[in-house]
């Protein structure tokens, strides 16, 4: 009875330990936290904890998430849980982080509640499940003085942008209003809204009613934005200037753009030697596809220290990705995937340093030149965007090369370099006019006076900052967009360069902080290499295929040929015994080309079998280790004890 006692108080005593030293862990430890996972997904990066260590009121965070709905619901909506989980993690985090001036509250609307007509009255995007059930999984952020910011629907494709989003409602609610950006472009890349009549008249003709590029309707979200016609003559009201493919620009318009960079006006430029984003309706002669659809500032560049050669691109045989222009892939050298592993972004810079991935295509080379001699000029130039060491620049014979693509070709005709060609500057200083002088522009109210002089500053009042690229066709939504179902999501980092070089320039380099985590990748090495020479084995069967297909073309014509007349049911004979041959070669070789594809697939299986036995077996064994060296140590006691007992 004693003994039984004795083990009743040890098991309640042990329990009050647990307890207490769990308690106390909590209250000691309860700011401690450790992030294990690979890209630190749990943990805030230094440009959210800038933010918050500026917070100077306190701010209120609302999550709205459906969770009893979504456990009830299918499993495009149960899928959500784990999401919720992790978005719950993280606000977790502000709120430490914060020190007190952020409270969170997780509330589960239910049907026909006041917490459920709240997020209506928020905004919050609501999904019908059934007649009464609806899910809902948005953010509010409110402060103290009734300025309110939404997420109205957490999408899993911005996971790995959901830091981003949260610390920049936080930011945006606290200390600042909307940047004015100015859009200047003479592609459809803005459009206004259309009227329900004119879509009705555009449906019934088979058009669809014209839409802004994503990037442009990413931006109106967070900006007030503000289309300028190429056409004008001043720039006003205007934070920051986005210049997209300027061809042709006149005079009066390229003097404008200079005056707003003198002015401290922050600019950004996309030119380009070959847009395909702008592609004549009607082919006007193989000689004037360039002067088309290329577009340059070249008048102004000169100023700045920098050019771009006409016809001239960037090229990296290691960059080079496939594509398939002619039904068969092939990689293509104007088609590069540049990546921050390779070393393709400028770590030194925030606009770049830890960008993953951007591709572009025809992009353009630009180069350094000498700066005006002028004591007024002070502009730094920083390159962005590059190839690896091995790129170097490749030109065309004839334009006709870009329109009727041969990727052998431009891949035979191309040399590696040494050293890298860069795609992006960004140049911060004081700049000069390229017009010291002024310029006549036409007297539109009277055509019979002669032309007004117009003047404005020759050196700039102060710093000013452009940010230049290459390529026009990065930022479209065929190469920096993929359509799913929640809509348009962004592909790799060609956005995110875009609008961290807008906030950048706009002052808001914390924000860039939280971007720039990027993309969430993990690299399965062995997998990759086993892939790797699976594809490699596949395109030596094709060659092999495509060998003997051309083998037997080629002895087929020779005995046409060869043929005299009156042979041709001989011929005709012979003919079809050749392609029965050639179609059995064929069936064999595409066994051959089955059977590697299954050897790699089986080979990958086999891998995954390994790295789960090894992800699961280590528990149990190291469990069973511990209970046999517990055995053994329990039954030496034992014998021990009764040794003892008998020799007393």
């Amino acid at each position: 009875m004693k003994k039984t006692l004795r083990t009743i108080v040890g098991v309640i005593l042990i329990g009050i330990i647990v307890f207490s030293a769990v308690s106390i862990s909590q209250d000691l430890f309860k700011n401690t936290r450790f992030d294990f996972t690979e890209q630190k997904l749990y943990s805030l990066s230094n440009g959210t904890k800038a933010i918050l260590a500026k917070l100077n009121q306190p701010i209120k965070m609302k999550l709205y998430y459906t969770r009893t709905a979504a456990m009830e619901g299918p499993d495009q909506i149960r899928f959500f849980n784990n999401y919720a989980s992790f978005v719950e993690s993280l606000l977790n985090e502000y709120v430490t982080a914060s020190k007190g001036m952020i409270q969170l509250e997780v509330i589960d609307p239910r049907p026909f509640t006041d917490e459920e007509a709240d997020a209506m009255r928020y905004g919050l995007r609501r999904i019908p499940m059934s007649q009464d059930e609806s899910f809902i999984f948005g953010l509010v952020v409110q402060t103290q003085f009734g300025i309110i910011k939404t997420i109205p629907l957490f999408s899993p494709d911005r996971q790995n942008f959901v830091e981003y989003d949260i610390s920049y409602l936080i930011d945006t609610a606290m200390r600042r209003q909307k940047k004015n950006i100015g859009v200047m472009s003479p592609l459809p890349v803005i459009s206004d809204d259309v009227s329900e009549y004119m879509a009705r008249m555009m449906a019934m003709q088979g058009r669809r009613p014209p839409s802004s590029w994503t990037i442009i309707e990413q931006l109106r979200t967070k900006y007030n934005l503000k289309a300028i016609e190429p056409q004008t003559d001043k720039i006003e009201d205007v934070d920051i200037l986005l210049v997209i493919h300027p061809k042709d620009f006149d005079e009066k318009t390229l003097f404008a753009i200079d005056q707003f960079v003198l002015n401290g006006g922050c600019l950004i430029v996309f030119i380009d030697p070959y847009c395909l984003a702008d592609q004549p309706r009607q082919q006007r002669g193989m000689m004037q596809v360039d002067q088309y659809s290329s577009s340059n500032l070249d008048v102004l560049m000169k100023n700045w220290g920098l050019e771009m050669p006409d016809m001239t691109f960037a090229g990296d045989r290691k960059m080079a990705l496939l594509a398939a222009p002619n039904q068969k892939p092939e990689k293509i050298i104007a088609f590069l995937g540049l990546t921050r592993a390779d070393g393709c972004f400028n770590k030194d810079n925030v606009i770049s340093a830890e960008l993953n991935e951007v591709r572009v295509i025809f992009a353009g080379v630009l180069q350094q030149t000498d700066l005006p001699k002028d004591d007024n000029v002070h502009i730094e130039r920083t390159p962005l965007m590059s190839t690896t060491s091995r790129g170097n620049t490749w030109t065309v014979d004839n334009p006709y090369e870009l329109t009727v693509l041969n990727p052998s070709r431009l891949m035979e005709k191309f040399f590696d370099g040494a050293e890298p060609v860069h795609m992006a500057y960004l140049l911060s200083g004081r700049f000069v006019s390229t017009f010291p002088d002024g310029i006549e522009i036409k007297n539109e109210s009277d055509p019979n006076a002669g032309p007004n002089l117009v003047t404005g500053l020759t050196v700039a009042k102060e710093d000013s900052q452009i940010v230049i690229f290459s390529d026009v066709d990065f930022i479209t939504d065929q190469m920096a967009y993929n359509e799913t179902f929640f809509g348009k999501i962004p592909f790799g980092d060609n956005a995110n360069i875009v609008l961290n070089a807008i906030d950048s320039l706009g002052g808001s380099a914390d924000l860039i902080a939280v971007r720039s985590r990027g993309e969430i990748t993990r690299n399965f090495e062995v997998v990759d290499q086993i892939e790797a020479e699976a594809e490699k084995s596949v395109q030596q069967q094709e060659n092999a295929i495509n060998a003997e297909i051309a083998a037997y073309r080629q002895e087929l014509e020779k005995i046409l040929s060869s043929a005299q007349q009156g042979q041709e049911e001989v011929i005709g004979s012979s003919i079809l015994q050749k392609r029965a041959e050639l179609e059995v070669k064929i069936r064999q070789a595409e066994k051959r080309l089955r059977e590697v594809r299954r050897n790699a697939y089986q080979g990958i299986e086999k891998l995954g079998d390994r790295l789960r036995n090894l992800n699961t077996l280590p528990g149990p064994v190291l469990i069973l280790m511990l209970a046999v060296i517990l055995g053994i140590y329990r039954s030496t006691k034992k014998k021990h004890y009764v040794s003892h007992k008998s020799d007393a």
